[in-house]
Formats: structure tokens, C-alpha cells, sequence
């Protein structure tokens, strides 16, 4: 993850060694060789993936392009804030790889779970987390687009959600293969431990509007970005509001900066339309600047 990148542009290989130097371990080398198990404990993910996209960032920022807004998924939402100047690189990667480690810790393996349902009727939702809870949490996590939420709480109560989305009409109901049940209540602990760390980080103001994940708002005070770090730990990610709210500033195109491109195809369905475009490997950049050109 993100070698390809390194070995192209100098500038990505200085983001790595940045965040090895911050971490005090070689974060690159478990990028690029693994092994995965490791790579996927949630304490080394974080980082992991925040880095990849600030790497990217780099190299787009080289090639000339500077963005007019800012907006991240989740853990994202750290990168974004790189990319608007209000956290310095080393001070995400430390706040995201204590930001795992308080996750993972927050609920014991096996308690909680997380459930993707695809197609389910909008007006049905409240009532199948409502049935499926019977004491427990099940609640919203990610509110992705018209078709796609994702919801998390302790496994009995997601299952049992599964089993009810599916009656009700889901296209789609499944179980994801996570660490952890994140967005949800069950996160508060790993949320009151974080706030210690983001109080202690320099947030600045932004140079561009950041679209938060609790909010679904523009933002540029630094205060605001550190608010919406805490508050999201348990809060679903408002993710179809945000580019909605794009969309209605007049964004037409949004680049994806990063490892994969699942927030490319959420941007299906929002009107008006943004085109969505990605760079996390070499050879995305011959498309995304002919794309830039025809567009000028």
C-alpha cells in the first residue's frame, strides 16, 4: 500500500519517512511489505491509511492542483484537515494511531459488529433498529447515500438487524468484516480518552471550508475541526448530506486522495452531480490531468 507511490515521486517518499520519523518506527516499511495481520490491527491502519493520502495530497499539490473544499470519511476527515493546513502530518499520525488504539480497546473482540445494508426503504430504518436493539445498541454509523447504510452496535443486536433489513425490503443486508463497531455509542470511552490528545494537538485555522462527519457543515475555524474529531468518534458519518452539501456549493468534480475508491462510486445519485475522480497510484495522474485539461 502506497510503495507505488513512493517509488515514483520523491515527494511521497518524504510524506512516509515523515510519519516514520513522528511514530518512531518504519510505519513505510508495513505499508509496503506487511505483513497484513499486523498492517490491519486498527492502531496500525489508521496511520497506515492517513499516510497513503497525505503522500498522494503531495503529489497532487506538485502538480498544481489545490482544493476549494475539503471532506474526509471518518478517519479521513484527519487527512482533510491535512490538506486544509490545520494539522501538521505528524500530529495526525499520532492523534490516528492513538485514535485505534482507544478504539480497539473501547469494546472487547467478539462484543460488537457492523452491518452494511444496501436498498433498504429510508422509512424503514428507524423501525428495524428500534425492533432489532431488545436492550442493546444498534444505531447508524455511516450514512453513506440513498442506497448504502452502514450500521454498528454490540453483534446480537446487529444480527438481529441483518435478519429484520432483510424482511423489510434490503436489497442487501451483510455483516463487515471490522475490528471494531465504530460511529456508535459503544465508542464513548475510546472518545473521552481521545480528548485529552486532541486538546494537547495544534489544530490551525483551515485555508479551505472542511464539510465535517457530525455536521455534515462547512468549517474553518480550528476550534471547529477539533470539535468534529471528538464528536465523531461515536456519531454516524453524515457522508450523503456532506456531498449533497457539495453539490449544492456548486462542486462538480471531487478527487478521491488515497488507497482504494468506495467514496468514488458513493458519489452516485447526488444532484446535482459531482464527478468523481481518484489518485492513490501512478497511474491515476495521466487521467486525473487530462480530465483537468478537458475541463479547463
Amino acid at each position: 500500500m502506497g510503495k507505488g507511490l513512493a517509488e515514483a515521486y520523491p515527494a511521497a517518499r518524504r510524506v512516509f519517512d515523515e510519519a516514520d520519523e513522528a511514530l518512531g518506527f518504519s510505519l513505510s516499511r508495513l505499508c509496503f511489505e506487511g505483513p497484513a495481520d499486523h498492517l490491519k490491527l486498527t492502531e496500525n491502519q489508521q496511520p497506515a491509511l492517513l499516510t497513503v493520502s497525505v503522500a498522494a495530497l503531495a503529489v497532487l499539490r506538485q502538480e498544481g492542483w489545490t482544493p476549494d473544499f475539503v471532506a474526509g470519511h471518518s478517519l479521513g476527515e484527519y487527512s482533510a484537515l491535512v490538506a486544509a493546513g490545520s494539522l501538521r502530518l505528524a500530529e495526525a499520525v499520532r492523534l490516528v494511531r492513538k485514535r485505534g488504539q482507544y478504539m480497539q480497546e473501547a469494546v472487547p473482540e467478539g462484543v460488537g459488529a457492523m452491518a452494511a445494508l444496501l436498498r433498504l426503504p429510508p422509512e424503514k430504518l428507524a423501525g428495524v433498529l428500534e425492533q432489532a436493539a431488545q436492550g442493546e445498541v444498534v444505531t447508524a454509523a455511516n450514512l453513506n447515500s440513498a442506497d448504502q447504510v452502514v450500521i454498528a452496535g454490540h453483534t446480537g443486536a446487529v444480527n438481529r438487524a441483518v435478519e429484520l433489513a432483510k424482511a423489510a425490503g434490503a436489497r442487501r443486508a451483510m455483516l463487515l468484516a471490522v475490528s471494531a463497531p465504530f460511529h456508535c455509542p459503544l465508542l464513548k470511552p475510546a472518545q473521552e480518552r481521545l480528548r485529552a490528545d486532541l486538546d494537547a494537538a495544534e489544530f490551525r485555522d483551515l485555508a479551505c471550508p472542511l464539510v465535517n462527519n457530525w455536521q455534515a457543515r462547512a468549517v474553518t475555524a480550528a476550534a471547529d475541526a477539533r470539535e468534529g474529531l471528538y464528536q465523531q468518534v461515536p456519531k454516524p458519518v453524515r457522508w450523503a448530506e456532506s456531498m449533497q452539501y457539495l453539490a449544492a456549493q456548486g462542486v462538480a468534480r471531487a478527487v478521491e486522495v488515497g488507497a482504494g475508491s468506495v467514496l468514488t462510486g458513493l458519489l452516485r445519485g447526488v444532484e446535482p452531480p459531482i464527478a468523481g475522480l481518484k489518485f492513490g497510484e501512478p497511474g491515476d495522474l495521466e487521467k486525473l490531468n487530462a480530465d483537468r485539461a478537458t475541463s479547463a
